[in-house]
């Protein structure tokens, strides 16, 4: 299938009332498990990949398997670069084929946020096709990379989300609410859902005009998730929960069988557990069948 802008597919699900959900791999097995569960399921989807995996996986290498996996698809799929703090980065992957970027630079001023966030809404742009994404907050946790104590995450100020989004010309906003990286430590975070629905009155009271993403999935339980979509929320991370899954499953298969020593029989017991866990969040973001 063509390759759809995170935009224009994420525009449909705000007014849909439904999710996309944007899954971070750490590997091929990964990638491949998460696409294949989507095809399935005929949802629309959003790879990611935070910055250490993509420099370790090479972002060229990652690009050809991408394209290799889209063009057998009858789904759209982007290619997300996660949040990313560095500018040159950022501009390596677009310039290779990542169809979306996420230049990260909350945890600077105001004005210096963007300033950065500008530049790579325009570099991105003028290249033609490529979406971007900007953050106003900083969500707390940690991801890969990215490391933010609880102490000094800020939440998005809703009056100043609408500047922010108009002066850096971004595609797709998220908006710091209260949810984090990580594994959450208590059952029910502390989320404002009235700030997030503050904000989406906001930018998106007269029709959808930007999608806005929701960091930090992994953990929350199913009645917030479908709280956080009503409000808005049209792009869903998810990370953590990918790595669990890999993990403990890796874990498990090498303690069922420690005599055997066949890679390809673990990566079949990974590939099944990522697609059940993509199943779980197709049907809780309400995308299937909206490919």
């Amino acid at each position: 299938m063509p390759i759809e802008s995170a935009r224009e597919m994420l525009l449909k699900a705000t007014d849909g009332k439904y999710a996309i959900g944007a899954f971070n791999v750490t590997n091929f097995i990964q990638m491949e498990a998460v696409i294949a569960a989507a095809v399935r399921r005929k949802s629309p989807l959003i790879i990611q990949c935070s910055v250490s995996p993509a420099k370790f996986l090479n972002p060229k290498v990652m690009v050809a398997a991408y394209r290799t996996f889209a063009d057998d698809a009858d789904i759209p799929i982007c290619l997300h670069l996660d949040h990313c703090e560095e500018v040159d980065f950022c501009k390596e992957c677009a310039d290779i084929g990542f169809t979306n970027i996420m230049i990260d630079a909350s945890k600077h001023s105001f004005e210096e946020n963007i300033n950065r966030t500008k530049f790579i809404s325009t570099y991105c742009h003028t290249k033609g096709g490529i979406s971007v994404e900007g953050e106003l907050g900083t969500v707390s946790g940690v991801e890969d990379q990215v490391k933010v104590a609880e102490n000094e995450a800020a939440l998005c100020d809703p009056e100043q989300a609408l500047e922010f989004i108009e002066r850096t010309e971004i595609d797709l906003f998220a908006p710091a609410i209260g949810t984090a990286h990580g594994i959450y430590a208590t059952k029910f975070p502390k989320i404002d859902f009235a700030r997030l629905k503050k904000i989406s009155e906001t930018v998106n009271g007269t029709g959808a005009n930007i999608p806005l993403v929701i960091h930090g999935g992994t953990g929350l339980q199913p009645e917030v998730v479908k709280k956080l979509v009503s409000l808005g929320g049209a792009k869903f991370n998810v990370s953590t929960d990918l790595k669990y899954a890999l993990i403990n499953t890796t874990r498990k298969y090498l303690s069922e069988h420690p005599d055997e020593y066949n890679p390809g029989k673990i990566d079949k017991a990974v590939r099944m557990a990522i697609m059940e866990r993509i199943d779980y969040w197709i049907d809780l973001l309400g995308s299937a069948g909206k490919a």
